[in-house]
């Protein structure tokens, strides 16, 4: 069941019957109302059973397996709690430094709620986080300059323990102006030929080739770039498509010209995003807690900084 509800759908739920209504619990815990809708959704889902009713003139009320159901997600919530003041209470734990590698294109959504929420919650702790692609953090986990690296799973090697957290599947970003705008889908045949703006790190250029390799399509690289944003931006201005597997919820480029997503079409590999450690280095105690918030914070289900897998974008209407 823990793989399947996570911390913080049961953080939704609570905040919606607390305050009993799910625009009054968005107003609170400052997060969409299609988020907290989709958690509950997806809890009433695992449990089949119907935790709210609707009163037209009261709001939401618990039903009488929502009101059981709301003392166990606190219970669990709780412990969870309590699992970081035990942490707390160990010095020998939760001092020293913390040495955290993040994936580049990632950062930007993971660092601030994942990596600093965990300094704030211990200031005992020196967190350091380092940015790079998956060469340079494979390479500082080897030379044991970083302790772990939330990354993919790009060729890890053998001496490389990866422990998958959430699947990312791949997807088209264009501009709005872009014939493919209108599509709900496309695949990589509707590609063949278009302007295509790829983004060029190590590993990940050679995973995204891939994709266009195993549907017998030669992608027609008109510009390339190491920064994400760059790549966004250039699609955005309608240089070209782009292929990513991030999922920013804004559809702004840092000029705030508007970009749309794309589901593509058929079966293609994912990325994997989880922690990856040298297996010959011990994990420290800090680290395993580290690792476990990880866990609560990244799941299928829910990505800082990160639209669900299944949303694309709303305002974008067939013709």
């Amino acid at each position: 069941m823990l793989n399947r509800v996570s911390l913080r759908q049961m953080e939704y739920f609570v905040a919606t019957a607390t305050h009993g209504s799910i625009a009054a619990a968005s107003a609170q815990i400052h997060i969409s109302s299609p988020s907290i809708s989709a958690a509950i959704a997806h809890l009433e889902s695992e449990l089949n059973v119907q935790l709210f009713v609707r009163h037209p003139s009261k709001g939401l009320g618990l039903t009488a397996i929502g009101t059981l159901v709301l003392k166990q997600c606190e219970d669990v919530l709780d412990q969870s709690s309590r699992l970081y003041e035990i942490a707390s209470d160990s010095s020998d734990v939760m001092q020293g430094a913390l040495r955290v590698g993040s994936f580049q294109s990632l950062t930007a959504m993971i660092a601030p709620e994942v990596i600093f929420g965990f300094s704030r919650a211990f200031e005992s702790v020196d967190v350091e986080m380092v940015e790079g692609d998956q060469v340079v953090l494979m390479n500082k986990l080897r030379a044991l300059e970083i302790d772990l690296a939330i990354t993919y799973d790009l060729t890890l090697g053998e001496d490389i323990e990866f422990e998958t957290l959430a699947t990312l599947p791949p997807y088209v970003l264009v501009s709005e102006l872009h014939p493919l705008a209108q599509e709900k889908a496309v695949t990589f045949e509707d590609l063949a030929g278009q302007p295509y703006v790829l983004l060029d790190l190590p590993m990940s250029r050679e995973y995204f080739t891939s994709l266009f390799a195993k549907a017998g399509v030669t992608p027609n690289i008109v510009a390339r770039s190491r920064s994400e944003e760059v790549v966004r931006s250039m699609v955005a201005n309608g240089i070209g498509y782009a292929v990513f597997n991030v999922r920013p919820k804004s559809n702004q480029a840092l000029d705030g010209k508007r970009m749309v997503r794309v589901r593509l079409a058929g079966t293609h590999r994912p990325m994997q995003l989880g922690l990856a450690t040298y297996k010959p280095m011990k994990q420290s105690r800090l680290t395993r807690v580290f690792m476990e918030r990880c866990r609560a914070y990244i799941s299928d289900q829910y990505i800082p900084g990160m639209s669900a897998a299944s949303f694309f974008d709303p305002h974008i209407t067939a013709p």
